[in-house]
């Protein structure tokens, strides 16, 4: 793909920590200068004489400018949206349409896909690796790739995921932009990009596509489904879809259903995502994509990703130059970070693949009522399908949601129930996990499950997998493993997955084993 340089910070990392040092900006008296000559070109402004203080200078603003007016200049014929890519894959084509959960159908998709390892000769070895929100298939380097992969020191001989033992696959998600069938793809029907026209996903999607690939394969059962964050949860649903066909089960850093506070944290991602005015409402792609609202949006991520102990370690409270003045544009050491890591992100994934995968964590939920509804909702339309009525529900005003007459009420039953702040908060209650999740997790009561949790993580707390672990065993299962890593161990955060491989990867091979 097009390579893009960071526009706001520069960074250079050490064996222990990320050191983080400003970029040079060009002359500051130019940017006051420029900074005076757009105040007073404002209309109604009067023409500033005697001030008595200079205009401030945002050079984070002349940088996303200059970012707009780059992408602006460039081919017409290529068009500014970046070819996202992580380099070369297999890929799976399939014709059979796929029927999605909220009534959408894709008539054709394709799944990108890598793998690792030699498939046995009964197709028995291999493991199905499941990625996070915006990862590629590229875990490993391959030889026609060679670029290291997101999970290059857990895959390998020897290694946590084996490659003497085991054939791993791995995907990206349906809904993506690394090669698979996402909002940025071509639909068939008339050759123009999906944009929104993409139909909603579910998490119960994206596992059903990656099982046409796998019996494109001749695979018939998985000796183990492993996943980490959004992977953790499809490798949960990969066991309730299919139990049958999955042998072990690993979900790390993950949940069983998705918590308000994840859901209020994607959602203000999207919210300024959809408010950059080159979003377009998805219609981007032969424009200006909305660089500076994915750079937000992953900004608002990385706070997630990571935790505060280790942020007071690393940054504290230093200034990148506390010779200078304070500036609202990035300042502190802990904002030159973000601004990198936004800056860094904001050209390296479709926009309304964010947008869509996202709400796919949102509705997940492996609950007993929730998936019984979606198996109704299924078979509603495949019988209109049946009877060749339209499959999907676009169309339908009733499906097009409005904001609220009234503004949100704090509803007294929710207030009622709310535990203090000095009080510890059960995972399942006081009577132990819910009955509904319970029910709903009784398929994998014969699978042997590894659940593993980190304490600094505040994206997935370590309870949700605790909740995941107690109402595995609430149903019966009785080969459930649940690690959590203190903060003693790992103060990475939500990242620790990425990270450690001494305790998350050890304890995954010693399970795999």
């Amino acid at each position: 793909m097009r390579s893009f340089q960071s526009a706001g910070r520069v960074a250079s990392r050490s064996t222990h920590a990320l050191q983080w040092r400003p970029a040079t900006h060009g002359a500051p008296v130019h940017r006051c200068l420029l900074q005076s000559r757009r105040l007073n070109s404002m209309p109604g402004r009067k023409p500033a004489k005697d001030s008595s203080n200079p205009p401030m200078s945002f050079p984070c603003l002349d940088a996303q400018e200059a970012k707009t007016a780059m992408l602006n200049s460039r081919s017409l014929e290529s068009g500014p949206e970046p070819s996202y890519t992580s380099g070369q894959t297999e890929r799976f084509h399939c014709d059979t349409p796929l029927l999605l959960d909220w009534g959408g159908v894709l008539p054709e998709f394709d799944i990108a896909y890598e793998s690792w390892g030699e498939l046995n000769s009964d197709k028995s070895n291999a493991i199905l690796l499941h990625t996070g929100l915006s990862a590629s298939s590229h875990a490993h380097s391959t030889a026609a790739n060679p670029k290291p992969g997101w999970w290059e020191k857990f895959i390998g001989p020897g290694l946590p995921l084996d490659t003497d033992k085991y054939h791993i696959i791995c995907t990206n998600v349906l809904g993506g932009c690394y090669g698979s069938t996402g909002p940025s793809s071509k639909d068939p029907s008339d050759g123009e990009w999906y944009a929104t026209r993409f139909p909603i996903l579910t998490l119960d999607d994206m596992v059903r596509a990656q099982f046409r690939l796998l019996d494109s394969l001749g695979i018939q059962k998985l000796a183990a489904s492993v996943g980490s964050s959004m992977g953790g949860m499809q490798s949960l649903a990969a066991g309730t879809l299919f139990p049958e066909r999955v042998g072990k089960i690993v979900s790390i850093s993950g949940c069983a259903r998705s918590h308000p506070y994840s859901i209020a944290m994607r959602h203000t991602q999207r919210q300024v995502l959809m408010m950059d005015p080159n979003w377009m409402r998805g219609f981007y792609y032969n424009s200006i994509p909305p660089h500076s609202g994915m750079k937000l949006a992953r900004e608002i991520a990385t706070v997630t990703y990571r935790s505060g102990p280790e942020w007071e370690m690393r940054f504290g409270r230093r200034r990148a130059d506390p010779s200078k003045p304070p500036a609202l544009c990035p300042d502190f050491l802990i904002e030159t970070y973000l601004d990198h890591a936004g800056e860094k992100f904001c050209l390296e994934y479709d926009p309304n693949s964010l947008l869509y995968v996202s709400k796919a964590m949102d509705l997940f939920d492996l609950g007993y009522e929730h998936q019984s509804a979606a198996r109704e909702r299924r078979a509603g339309f495949e019988l209109r399908i049946a009877h060749g009525e339209a499959s999907s529900t676009v169309t339908d005003p009733a499906c097009s949601l409005t904001l609220p007459e009234k503004p949100y009420e704090e509803q007294p039953e929710a207030t009622a129930s709310v535990t203090p702040l000095n009080e510890t908060v059960p995972s399942g209650g006081s009577e132990g996990p819910p009955l509904d999740l319970i029910k709903g997790l009784a398929p994998l009561k014969n699978h042997s499950v590894l659940v593993m949790g980190v304490a600094s993580d505040i994206l997935f707390p370590a309870w949700q997998q605790r909740e995941i672990a107690e109402t595995l065993r609430a149903a019966g299962n009785k080969n459930v493993e649940h690690h959590e890593l203190g903060e003693d161990v790992s103060m990475f955060g939500h990242d620790t997955f990425l990270l450690d491989v001494k305790n998350v990867g050890g304890a995954l091979g010693k399970f795999l084993a």
